[in-house]
């Protein structure tokens, strides 16, 4: 976990023009420097999400249930080239397609660490097969678990601390994507304004 606060970040404008680099550990020290990060959500045959909890030595946010997997992609780097590799390092699962569905741009404090988000957010979904195996890295995720959208959207009303702050913001861009008339093609197995979330290659980029 160290060694990633010392990789590269994208800063970006709120239009999510490129506007420079920080490191990892620059950008989430308070205030914050705004970059760009991804949040990707696995939905399998039965419509189902899977949501990971964040493992306890992550430096924002631990123990907190989010979505599938998220990240930063290094400086220029591409968004689904990143986000695969982090599925590969976090989750064991190689070669998925993602399509992007939304963007989420928000900012979080953590009362526990001290560290914030200050994020524009790619909101990007993958399609799996219902009953792939994973094999998470236990020094990302604690646990993983399924679940469809209605439930957890009851639940992050209900139990809001126990979910990490952007969950709402990017699971609503995906439920707004799936009712949409035309979305785009799912993918294949295998300029928003800043919101406030929360109780308060080029060189490689880590997971948040």
């Amino acid at each position: 976990m160290t060694a990633r606060e010392s990789h590269l970040v994208e800063l970006v404008g709120e239009d999510g023009t490129p506007a420079g680099s920080a490191t990892v550990q620059e950008a989430h020290e308070a205030p914050g420097q705004l970059h760009r990060a991804f949040s990707v959500f696995l939905r399998d045959d039965r419509g189902r999400v899977l949501l990971q909890q964040r493992a306890a030595t992550k430096t924002r946010f631990p123990l907190r249930w989010g979505n599938t997997c998220c990240g930063h992609p290094g400086p220029g780097e591409d968004l689904t080239v990143a986000a695969q590799r982090r599925l590969k390092e976090e989750l064991g699962v190689a070669g998925m397609g993602l399509v992007e569905v939304g963007v989420y741009t928000y900012f979080a404090e953590d009362p526990m660490t001290g560290r914030v988000e200050r994020e524009y957010d790619h909101v990007l979904l993958g399609q799996i097969a219902t009953g792939t195996e994973f094999q998470p890295d236990p020094a990302e995720v604690a646990r993983l678990r399924w679940t469809g959208l209605p439930d957890l959207r009851q639940r992050l009303e209900s139990e809001p601390e126990t979910y990490a702050p952007w969950l709402s913001g990017v699971a609503e861009r995906l439920s707004s994507y799936l009712s949409s008339p035309s979305p785009l093609p799912s993918p294949p197995s295998g300029s928003a304004a800043l919101e406030r979330s929360g109780s308060s290659v080029p060189e490689r980029s880590g997971g948040r």
